[in-house]
Parts: C-alpha cells; sequence; structure tokens
C-alpha cells in the first residue's frame, strides 16, 4: 500500500493512493496515518480493503507529511561512502545521530523557506524508514520486522547554522519547512530490499544528486538495531537514513546553495517524488 494524508495543513485525512494513481480517501476506516495503524494487524486491516470502495478525492489537493503526529524524527549524518568522500569526512565506526525538529516537518510538496540570516541552505535526498512496531534491543537480523514503510525525506540544512553556531548539528538541520516528508509512505511488503533503491535530486532541472542506498556505510537494519540498544523506537517514528553524494556544501571548486524562487525535484525509485520551490523568509 500507499498511505498518505490529504488536505489543509493541520487538518489532514488519511488517504491511500490506488493502482491508477488515486487518491482514496480513508477517513471512514482511520482517524489518521499515526504509529497506532501502523502496526503489521492494522496495515492488514487496511490492505483488505478494496480501494474502489473508498470516496475517491477528486480534483488537486494538498499532500501533507505521509506520517502525522511523528514522535522521533531522527536523522544519520554521513552515512554515504561517497558522500563522506566528497566533503573530505572520515568514515564514522558508528551511526552519526542527530534529532531534526518535529516543526520542520511540511508536505512533499511544500516550498521550503530560507530563514533569516541564513547563507548557505542546502539540499539532501534521504530515504525515510517509518517504524511501525516497537523496537528495543534488536538484533539485525529481526530489525525490518518492525519496519512500517518507507518514504522520501528532504533533509534540507542550513550549513552555517550546523557548523558555526556552536553545539550540535540540529541548529542546522531544524529549520521551520527543512522536513519535507512523503509524498506517501510505501509499505515494507513493497520494498524487499531497502538496499536497493535508486535516489536523485534535481535543482532546477539539473541533477544534483544520483545515488544508491547499496552504498550507505550502515544499512537500515543496522541503524534500527544500533539506535535500538540505545533507546526505545515507537511505532511513528521516523528515520532519515542519510544523503548520497551531490549536495551543495560539496561543490567545486565553491558550494552552490539554494535561493528564492530555486525548484527542488526529489525521487527514490518506488517511493514517488517530491517537489518545492524555494523562498525567503519574510
Amino acid at each position: 500500500m500507499k498511505l498518505l494524508r490529504h488536505g489543509a495543513s493541520g487538518a489532514e485525512k488519511p488517504g491511500l493512493l490506488d493502482a491508477e494513481g488515486n487518491i482514496r480517501d480513508l477517513s471512514d476506516h482511520v482517524d489518521d496515518i499515526t504509529g497506532d495503524v501502523l502496526g503489521d494487524a492494522a496495515l492488514d486491516r487496511l490492505r483488505a480493503l478494496d480501494p474502489a470502495s473508498l470516496p475517491l478525492v477528486s480534483g488537486t489537493t494538498r499532500l501533507g507529511p505521509c506520517v502525522g503526529g511523528i514522535g522521533k524524527f531522527l536523522c544519520i549524518g554521513l552515512n554515504y561512502h561517497d558522500h563522506a568522500a566528497e566533503i573530505g569526512a572520515d568514515i564514522p565506526a558508528h551511526p552519526i545521530l542527530f534529532l531534526k525538529a518535529n516543526s520542520a516537518i511540511v508536505g512533499p510538496n511544500d516550498d521550503v523557506v530560507i530563514p533569516r540570516g541564513s547563507t548557505s541552505t542546502d539540499w539532501e535526498v534521504e530515504l525515510g524508514v517509518v517504524i511501525g512496531k516497537t523496537a528495543k534491543y534488536v538484533t539485525e537480523a529481526d530489525a525490518l520486522d518492525h519496519v512500517a514503510g518507507y518514504c522520501i525525506v528532504n533533509d534540507v540544512s542550513e550549513r552555517q547554522f550546523q557548523t558555526a553556531l556552536s553545539g550540535q548539528w540540529t541548529k542546522g538541520k531544524s529549520c521551520d519547512t527543512f522536513g519535507p516528508t512523503g509524498p506517501w509512505m510505501v509499505t515494507r511488503d513493497e520494498v524487499p530490499d531497502p538496499q536497493a533503491l535508486g535516489l536523485s535530486l534535481e535543482v532546477n532541472g539539473k541533477r544534483m544528486q544520483t545515488g544508491t542506498t547499496g552504498t550507505m556505510i550502515f544499512g537500515v537494519a543496522q541503524i534500527i538495531a544500533h539506535l535500538s540498544q540505545l533507546f526505545t523506537l515507537h511505532p511513528g517514528d521516523v528515520i532519515s537514513t542519510g544523503t548520497p553524494p551531490g549536495v551543495g556544501m560539496g561543490m567545486k571548486p565553491a558550494p552552490v546553495y539554494l535561493k528564492p524562487g530555486d525548484v527542488m525535484e526529489l525521487r527514490i525509485v518506488g517511493l514517488g517524488q517530491q517537489r518545492q520551490t524555494v523562498r525567503a523568509d519574510v
């Protein structure tokens, strides 16, 4: 299934994408796409529904973040061999973890807003992992059983805030609108191997990032197992798993950053696409 949320910001309704690419409303069956409907039994109940029996959402509708009420928004840094190389970083011995504030989360096609004082707002296409079952002290062998599904995340980053404002990376990762998520969550049965997905990102039609999850330093199962040794992962938590090469800060001979009017388009094979227009905060 491809589960989604549609409607005005803050008033999204649950839905799914049918085989013809139409949005079908799930409001008669669940209140929202949140952690309490992401377990296997709850997903099986939704899977048993005939999409043709669900109300068709006609016309153009906004897509919201594909998961509502996200608990923890966890992000893994420097997780692609080729991305670490492009910025001259050492390969980490363990997954690098930072948090992105939940107030950064927006829909997949909502505007990305450059914050006041920003000089270095950057893009990062990433595979998002949505937790569906509580995970504590899980093994790598069992880790993927705790996944509800996968989605696209744009881990938008302000590099000066991230590196020059003393403290953790969270400062440069958590600005409002810096977490476009969606367009939908594709359930794990449709993604047999999360380490075999192609990712790409374009800015103004120019390809900037091209990669595959096969070059991750730490795969999805390793990440889940590692994090679950440190704290409990709950249904509705989202893990953004790192970005392939081609970010603005890695451009040669000089970094290239986003400016108002730029358009980002992100794709992950099988997971859909995002499109954001960049504007300045006022």
